[in-house]
């Protein structure tokens, strides 16, 4: 069930988040976006609020554990407790290993790695403690296989399918029935591509992207349909290619 499911979402004020936080609330879902930019997260609950949906934003960077922990908290104020965690904040500015765009590498890090266990942590002791709540995570086709030019983004997302599947079996092992759902979006039309700065990739990227890539909205049709399972069912790995993309 959707309906009234609490749902805060972290990198919300475009693309996928965006998209995830529109469907879910047309659904009856209550929705908490967190990203950097708040005049977009601003308008994007205005959308939800007249469309009749219910949803509240924080500018947040989840970088910052104590900004998402206040993110996590804004739910359980404002719509009385949590039942998802959607870990989307990411960037990715691809580059050759040797361009040596080590501030970029970092950055990487810092968002697609530590932004995760951020907000892992700012949910893992309500979810223990109810022995319920569902971690959903966006990964990418770059944290199942390797693509030049990708190195250091296809490593933080290398990573972030390990931690997801550790908790997993840990949630098994523990009794927790904490669910997980990890992504692999391939090429979707997002802002993502607006954070490469070397210019070769870039202008290959773009013109990739421009001949398969698709909606984001792909992605949050996924999100729905892993939030709708039973609480029993744990529908944990999602492959989302464009068809046309090999």
């Amino acid at each position: 069930m959707i309906k009234d499911k609490v749902v805060v979402i972290t990198g919300a004020s475009s693309g996928i988040g965006e998209a995830t936080a529109k469907m879910l609330a047309k659904n009856g879902a209550k929705v908490v976006l967190g990203a950097r930019r708040e005049n977009r997260l601003q308008a994007i609950v205005d959308d939800i609020k007249q469309a009749g949906g219910q949803a509240v934003y924080k500018a947040t960077d989840v970088r910052d554990a104590k900004e998402v922990a206040d993110l996590v908290a804004l739910a359980k104020t404002e719509f009385g407790g949590l039942d998802v965690i959607f870990n989307n904040a990411g960037i990715m500015p691809s580059s050759p290993i040797s361009a040596l765009h080590t501030k970029e590498w970092n950055d990487m890090i810092d968002i697609n790695i530590k932004g995760v266990l951020n907000g892992v942590a700012a949910v893992m002791p309500d979810f223990v403690k109810n022995k319920q709540g569902h971690i959903i995570t966006t990964s990418s086709v770059a944290g199942i296989k390797s693509f030049t030019g990708a190195g250091v983004y296809g490593a933080t997302k290398y990573a972030v399918r390990n931690l997801m599947e550790v908790i997993r079996m840990e949630s098994a092992q523990e009794g927790t029935n904490i669910r997980t759902t990890t992504l692999y979006p391939a090429a979707i039309n997002t802002e993502l591509l607006h954070t490469i700065t070397d210019k070769d990739t870039k202008k290959n990227m773009d013109a990739f992207y421009q001949q398969v890539g698709i909606s984001p909205e792909a992605i949050a049709r996924v999100v729905n349909f892993a939030i709708d399972q039973p609480e029993d069912v744990n529908v944990n790995e999602f492959t989302i290619y464009p068809t046309k993309q090999m």
